[in-house]
C-alpha cells in the first residue's frame, strides 16, 4: 500500500506535466486561428450563394447557366469547408484529450504514454487532413474568381 504522501503528486511533478502540456496548448491556439479562417471563408461562400440564388429569377439564360455553374461550385466549396472544419475540430478535441490524459496519467500514476502518443499522432493527422481540405477549398475558390473574357471585351492569348 502506498504511503499517504505518495498518493498526492509533488508540485514539481505537476509543474513538469504543465510543461509537457504546453506544446499541445500552443497547437490548440493554432487550430483556433485555422478555425477562424475556415468559418470566415464559409460565411463568404454562403453569402455569395444566397446572392446568386436571389438573382436567379431575373437572369437571362446565358447568365443563368453561368450562375448555375457557380452555385454548384459554391455548394461543393461549402461541403469541403465543412469537412475541413470537422477535421480541425476533431484535431482540437484529440489535442484536449492529450492534455487531459497527461494529467490523469500523472495524477493516477498510470503508464499511458503509448495512449498519449497515439492520441497526439491522431490529432496531428486530423489537423493535416483538415489543412489538406483547406488547400482543396482554396483551389476550388480560384475556379470561380476569374473575370470572364466577354466582360473584359477581349480574348486572352
Amino acid at each position: 500500500m502506498r504511503e499517504p504522501m505518495e498518493m498526492f503528486p509533488a508540485v514539481t511533478t505537476i509543474a513538469q506535466t504543465i510543461q509537457l502540456s504546453l506544446s499541445p496548448v500552443f497547437m490548440l491556439a493554432g487550430i483556433g486561428a485555422i478555425l477562424n479562417v475556415l468559418v470566415a471563408r464559409l460565411a463568404r461562400v454562403v453569402d455569395r450563394a444566397r446572392a446568386l440564388e436571389r438573382l436567379q429569377p431575373v437572369l437571362n439564360s446565358e447568365d443563368r447557366v453561368h450562375h448555375g455553374w457557380e452555385l454548384r461550385l459554391l455548394d461543393w466549396r461549402m461541403k469541403v469547408i465543412n469537412t475541413a472544419l470537422f477535421l480541425c475540430v476533431s484535431s482540437a478535441i484529440a489535442t484536449c484529450s492529450v492534455v487531459a490524459l497527461l494529467f490523469v496519467g500523472e495524477l493516477a500514476h498510470l503508464h499511458i504514454g503509448t495512449v498519449v502518443g497515439v492520441m497526439f499522432i491522431m490529432a496531428m493527422l486530423l489537423l493535416v487532413s483538415g489543412l489538406i481540405m483547406f488547400l482543396v477549398e482554396v483551389r476550388l475558390s480560384l475556379r470561380a474568381t476569374y473575370v470572364r473574357n466577354d466582360i473584359l471585351g477581349r480574348r486572352l492569348s
